[in-house]
């Protein structure tokens, strides 16, 4: 009731700028047009490319670069978010609100996986409140600049974060390095989540992907990509946006266009997705799903607390079950 109180103090504030009536017109215009388009698409499960391009090191000398795993990137995303990598620390700046998420998805995650722990027999005693993810291995998928990938190694995970982009992953190296005590739990490297499985299919506690999902190419390909890198009984974590009419008025018109929460363009709604369709793909790649709870953003204090509302943002948490074994050998 407390979030539908909020979206409609949103709306009517949104009501009273004198641009809004305009933009409401062009918006619902725009919204038809991608209704349509996305009626027009057919989706395909190969949908698929190779990247080609050469990556430059430290010194701009080119590398060899080894061949690339099918891959679900979005190259367009990527130079999205790789021409704001500087401000990937800006506490009050372009990524705000993933510093403010914090506040929920890293209880969230560690109070899952210590209940999670403690029921294949761990005793309570031994989480210590400075280390209560000591002995976890967890891989952040879309890394970005570190922003959660160091507080969860800061608790003891050792943890490896993954980025298609360079240029977040020389940021986030750099800003771990000034503390060693950190930076000794934390791998960087820039890759997919398909390049991993080769060499740590089924090797990981926990396997996070917040706010990836909606900028992936092939969503049903990711997931079974990232469902392949966790160990029986280890879970994944994931938050996205519900794909709603009222998603996109308040999480593309609104945060993007008038609010200015983040930078225009940044999202797409033709690929968001809907709980009911994430829990899909994860119970077809083995998963169990424990938990689905929505995520309310306020853009006047810039936090971000729980409600019940899934429409807009939401978390998810489930958990991989031996059925994903038996979905391996038939893969």
């Amino acid at each position: 009731m407390n979030t539908i109180k909020y979206s409609n103090r949103l709306i009517k504030f949104l009501c009273n700028r004198s641009d809004f009536h305009g933009l409401c017109r062009k918006t619902a215009h725009l919204f038809h047009e991608e209704q349509v388009h996305w009626r027009k698409k057919s989706f395909s499960l190969s949908r698929h490319f190779r990247t080609t391009s050469q990556r430059l090191d430290l010194n701009d000398k080119p590398k060899v670069e080894r061949p690339r795993a099918q891959t679900t990137i979005d190259e367009e995303e990527i130079k999205r978010f790789s021409a704001l990598a500087q401000l990937w620390w800006d506490e009050e700046g372009e990524f705000t609100a993933l510093h403010t998420m914090n506040e929920l998805r890293v209880p969230l995650i560690v109070n899952a996986l210590i209940e999670q722990k403690q029921k294949t027999g761990a005793e309570s005693h031994q989480f210590k409140a400075h280390s209560q993810l000591e002995g976890f291995k967890i891989l952040d998928v879309g890394s970005g600049g570190g922003i959660l990938s160091e507080p969860l190694a800061r608790l003891g995970a050792f943890v490896i974060g993954i980025d298609a982009s360079e240029e977040n992953i020389k940021i986030a190296q750099a800003h771990v390095i000034r503390n060693e005590e950190v930076a000794c739990n934390i791998k960087y490297i820039c890759a997919t989540v398909e390049d991993l499985i080769e060499s740590e299919e089924r090797s990981f506690d926990c396997v996070i992907a917040s706010e990836v999902v909606e900028h992936v190419l092939d969503a049903p390909m990711f997931i079974k990509a990232c469902c392949k890198l966790v160990k029986p009984g280890g879970s994944m974590f994931l938050t996205t946006i519900n794909r709603t009419n009222l998603s996109y008025l308040l999480g593309v018109v609104a945060a993007e266009r008038l609010l200015r929460i983040v930078e225009p363009g940044t999202h797409n709604w033709n690929k968001f997705i809907s709980p009911q369709d994430l829990q899909y793909l994860l119970d077809h790649n083995g998963f169990s799903t424990r938990l689905v709870h929505g995520m309310m953003y306020n853009p006047v204090t810039k936090r971000w607390s729980w409600t019940e509302n899934t429409s807009i943002n939401y978390a998810l948490h489930a958990v991989c079950t031996d059925q994903a074994l038996h979905v391996d050998g038939q893969t």
